[in-house]
C-alpha cells in the first residue's frame, strides 16, 4: 500500500511539473490540435490549381475542346502559348507545371485512325503534382478524344464493365487519413519527450539527489513518470479524437474510441518505457534531442502508416514486428477506420504487452543503474 502511495504522489508531482511548464504546455497543445490540421489538409496528393499551358497547333473543334476540359479548382485556366520556346521559357521560369502540346491536324488524324500524338511537357521537380497530374491529364484528353469520336462513329459496348466500390474512404478524402495517422505519430513522439525531458530536467537541477534520499525505490519513481506522462497524453488524444479529427475535420470514426484509447495505453507503455531508456543512455538534453530523431525516423516511417508493409523488404517487415508503431498504427486503422472489434486486433493488443513489458523491464535495468551511478 504504501508502495502504490509512493506512485501516486511521485506522478502528482510530475504533472505539477509539466503544469508549470508553459513551453511544454504549449507544444502539447499545438500537437493534439494545429498540428493534426495542418497534417490533415495541407499535404494533399490531390491537384489543386495546377498551372497547365497549351500550344494548340491545330485550332479544331476537337482541341478546343480538349482546352476547355482542364478549369478550376483542379487546374488553373490554361495558358494559351504559340511556340514551344515558349513553353520551355515558361518552364524554365516556374511558370508552368504542365504544358500541352497538340499538333497540327490533330482533329483530321483522329478521326482517321492515324493514331495522332499529343505531347505533355511536366515540371518534375513538383513532384507530387507532376506525378498526380499526368494521371489527371491523360485520363482528360483520353475521355475528351473518345466522346468526340463517338460522335462520329458507332459506339460498341465493352463486353465487361467494371465497378469500383471504394471502401471505408468512398471520396478519397485525405483529411480522413492524415488526421488519424497524425495522432498516432503525436502520441509516439509526445510521449517519449515527456518521459524523457522529466528525467533529464530532474537530472541536470540536481532533484534526482532529492529523491535519493527518500524512501522510494527507483521502480516506484519510473512507473511514477509512466503513469503520468502517459495520462496527459491519453486525455489529449481523446479530446483531439473527439474534437479535432471528429467535429472539427468531420472525419467519421467507425470504431470504438474506448477500444481504440486502450490500445493507445498499450503503447504508451512502451513509448514512455522508451523515453526513460533514452534519458538514461543520453548525457545532455542535446544529446537526448539528437538521439529521439535517431529513434522517431524509423519508427514513423516504416510502421506502414506513410507506406504500405507490404511494399517495404521483407527484412525491414520483419524486424518492424518488434517496434510498437506497427502493431499501434495496425489497431487504429483497424478500429477507426473499419469498425473493428476485440477479436480483430486482440494480436496488436498481445504484441504491445509484450513489447512493452520487455521494454518496461530493460528500462527499469537501465534506471535503476544510473541512479546508484549518480547516487555515488
Amino acid at each position: 500500500m504504501q508502495s502504490l502511495i509512493n506512485i501516486y504522489r511521485l506522478g502528482i508531482k510530475e504533472l505539477w511539473g509539466l503544469l508549470r511548464d508553459p513551453i511544454m504546455l504549449l507544444l502539447i497543445a499545438y500537437c493534439f490540435t494545429f498540428d493534426i490540421y495542418i497534417a490533415a489538409t495541407a499535404t494533399s496528393d490531390s491537384l489543386h490549381h495546377a498551372s497547365i499551358a497549351v500550344v494548340d497547333e491545330d485550332n479544331s473543334p476537337l482541341s478546343r475542346q480538349i482546352i476547355t476540359a482542364f478549369y478550376p479548382p483542379m487546374f488553373n485556366t490554361p495558358v494559351k502559348l504559340y511556340s514551344m520556346d515558349d513553353v520551355d521559357r515558361g518552364m524554365d521560369t516556374d511558370n508552368y507545371t504542365f504544358a500541352l502540346n497538340i499538333p497540327p491536324n490533330f482533329q483530321r488524324d483522329v478521326l482517321n485512325n492515324q493514331n495522332p500524338e499529343i505531347q505533355l511537357n511536366i515540371d518534375a521537380t513538383r513532384m507530387g503534382q507532376a506525378f498526380v497530374g499526368n494521371g489527371y491529364i491523360t485520363q482528360i484528353i483520353t475521355g475528351e478524344v473518345t466522346e468526340y469520336v463517338n460522335r462520329y462513329s458507332k459506339v460498341t459496348n465493352l463486353p465487361v464493365n467494371i465497378q469500383v466500390h471504394t471502401a471505408f474512404n468512398p471520396n478519397l478524402t485525405r483529411s480522413w487519413f492524415g488526421s488519424v495517422m497524425e495522432i498516432i505519430n503525436i502520441v509516439t513522439t509526445l510521449s517519449i519527450i515527456l518521459t524523457g525531458a522529466a528525467l533529464m530536467k530532474e537530472r541536470e537541477h540536481g532533484t534526482i539527489d532529492h529523491l535519493l534520499a527518500m524512501p522510494v525505490t527507483p521502480f516506484e519513481i519510473m512507473i511514477s513518470k509512466v503513469w503520468s506522462m502517459g495520462l496527459v497524453v491519453l486525455i489529449s488524444t481523446w479530446v483531439a479524437l473527439l474534437l479535432v479529427v471528429h467535429s472539427w475535420l468531420n472525419v467519421p470514426i467507425a470504431g470504438s474510441v474506448a477500444l481504440f484509447l486502450i490500445g493507445a495505453a498499450l503503447h504508451l507503455f512502451v513509448t514512455t518505457s522508451l523515453g526513460i531508456f533514452m534519458a538514461t543512455v543520453a548525457k545532455s538534453t542535446a544529446q537526448f534531442a539528437m538521439l529521439l530523431i535517431l529513434i522517431l525516423l524509423p519508427l514513423q516511417m516504416l510502421s506502414g502508416g506513410s507506406t504500405p508493409r507490404e511494399s517495404m523488404p521483407e527484412i525491414v517487415q520483419n524486424i518492424m514486428m518488434f517496434a510498437p508503431t506497427t502493431h499501434f498504427v495496425e489497431l487504429g486503422q483497424a478500429i477507426l477506420y473499419r469498425g473493428a472489434g476485440l477479436s480483430v486486433v486482440w494480436t496488436s493488443f498481445a504484441w504491445l504487452l509484450v513489447i512493452g513489458t520487455v521494454f518496461f523491464l530493460i528500462a527499469l535495468r537501465r534506471f535503476r543503474s544510473s541512479i546508484v551511478n549518480m547516487g555515488s
